[in-house]
């Protein structure tokens, strides 16, 4: 029987990262087939989030997208318009997962935004302190490195 390998965080994880820091995870992502940076890791929404810009580089038009009902609300408290609800394959290293997006007409500096669900098909644990998500594929411990540098 195969023992699955343990996913955690140590002090070596903070080698290569600016400490102290407040920073939020963001990463690359193969989205829809293309290298997508400004993903941001975001552990304490359900919500997956495509904004303007990753829509518009991915080229889809609004014929792309299925209708999404629910009420979407911003930080600040007001109700973000939605453009509706688009199915793509996110890959990570040898793993892909399909990612429904809830695409918004609203700026952001970020391209997506991944969430709990995304993290709990992949298996994955996350750790915004050590700027890196990890996970488990074939038995082996993987890892994807937060940019500091495109969140500052």
């Amino acid at each position: 029987m195969d023992i699955p390998p343990i996913l955690g965080f140590s002090d070596e994880d903070k080698i290569g990262t600016i400490q102290p820091h407040n920073d939020a995870l963001v990463i690359t992502l193969k989205i829809g087939g293309y290298d997508m940076k400004r993903v941001m890791v975001d552990q304490g929404s359900g919500a997956k989030i495509m904004y303007p810009n990753l829509y518009k580089g991915l080229n889809l038009k609004p014929k792309d997208l299925t209708p999404y009902s629910s009420l979407l609300v911003s930080f600040k408290g007001k109700v973000v318009i939605l453009k509706g609800q688009i199915r793509l394959l996110v890959q990570t290293g040898l793993e892909i997962v399909e990612v429904d997006f809830i695409v918004i007409d609203a700026y952001s500096p970020y391209t997506a935004t991944v969430a709990r669900p995304w993290l709990h098909t992949l298996e994955a644990v996350s750790s915004t302190l050590h700027q890196k998500v990890k996970y488990s594929s074939e038995g082996q411990v993987n890892e994807i490195l937060g940019d500091q540098s495109m969140v500052r």
